[in-house]
């Protein structure tokens, strides 16, 4: 997953970019023009209050998974993508119950286009990763990859799945639909 998202950030122009992170900052080391954390779940991706700013990429790993409605979160991300901005999201799926403070959902590749295209954004592909040991390594416990396991990928064991998405260059509301 990272080499694979690290490979389409490598393609932007970062320098002329405004990046936005939630919870975490694992991208916070490219050179953006302007970079934000905004620290999980200290902000509430359901309840965000106003939202004062946009973003022309937007990262969310690891995070819909811990959110009561993911519907009304992916539309805050919405909210904070520029029109053509770019949401990078990721979740697990075959991997345990981790309450960070809670644990509520878990998404097919198809459920999160779905889950995002409810909120307006444009999902050309989502990607997942796993396979069968991954998978039961994660139920002991967090798993980590040593060069004798293989990473060969098994779509029917996703470990986690992840998409890059694009905000309507257009004036699509955060609703999906055009402004009235």
């Amino acid at each position: 997953m990272y080499r694979d998202i690290g490979a389409q950030l490598d393609a932007l122009p970062c320098a002329e970019l405004d990046a936005v992170e939630v919870s975490g900052d694992t991208h916070r080391a490219r050179p953006w023009r302007s970079y934000t954390s905004l620290p999980f779940p200290g902000f509430d991706l359901c309840a965000p209050g106003p939202i004062d700013r946009s973003y022309d990429v937007v990262f969310c790993e690891q995070v819909l998974e811990h959110v009561r409605d993911p519907w009304t979160a992916v539309r805050t991300l919405r909210a904070l993508c520029s029109p053509g901005g770019q949401l990078v999201v990721s979740t697990p799926f075959l991997i345990r119950i981790h309450p960070s403070p809670d644990d509520f959902w878990r998404f097919t590749p198809h459920g999160l286009a779905v889950l995002l295209e409810s909120a307006g954004f444009e999902v050309p592909e989502v990607r997942s990763w796993g396979n069968r040991s991954a998978v039961i390594r994660n139920l002991r416990d967090w798993a980590t990859h040593l060069p004798w396991r293989s990473l060969r990928d098994d779509p029917a064991l996703p470990v986690v799945v992840w998409a890059v998405a694009r905000a309507p260059s257009s004036g699509v509301s955060p609703g999906g639909s055009s402004p009235g």
